[in-house]
């Protein structure tokens, strides 16, 4: 048997919690947001990817705007190991959303890589992605041409994991 552990963080996103529920679901939101490919389903029992298929697993409970469980696995889950459980509380905050994760069952071996990951290829883009998908299309047009988007920065992130 492996040994697990838990990974918790809590960030505050500058979305409502409607449109960040939404972004983890949906398969090419997700994909827009991390900068790696996803799949995603909003249904109970519905499977997802990402990164390629780095990330597999499914839907075990969905609370619309408020709360998404998942079973969560990567490539390099040892072969002993169960699936880990993914959990994301959405609560309403005065930046937009605070997101408080759950991340049970991690083998032990891999939770401090995780727990980086997390913040190097979720946090960090979502919050790119979230400033500029809240912009009004007045403010994107006028936006200097230099800046990143969370895709960008994502897949640089991706490149350099290579």
């Amino acid at each position: 048997m492996t040994k697990t552990t838990t990974i918790t963080h809590t960030v505050e996103l500058p979305a409502s919690p409607s449109v960040v529920y939404s972004a983890w679901l949906d398969g090419k939101k997700h994909a827009a947001m991390t900068g790696g490919p996803a799949t995603g389903s909003a249904k109970v029992g519905g499977s997802f990817t990402a990164w390629g298929g780095y990330i597999t697993g499914r839907n075990v409970e969905l609370l619309s705007g408020k709360r998404i469980v998942q079973t969560w696995r990567t490539s390099q889950f040892p072969k002993s190991a169960t699936d880990s459980r993914l959990e994301l509380r959405l609560e309403k905050s005065a930046a937009g959303t605070r997101l408080t994760m759950i991340h049970s069952d991690v083998p032990a071996s891999q939770a401090k890589a995780y727990d980086v990951g997390w913040s190097d290829h979720y946090w960090t883009p979502m919050l790119a992605y979230l400033r500029v998908s809240n912009r009004t299309e007045k403010e994107i047009k006028t936006m200097p041409a230099k800046k990143k988007t969370a895709k960008k920065t994502a897949k640089k992130a991706a490149k350099k994991k290579k």
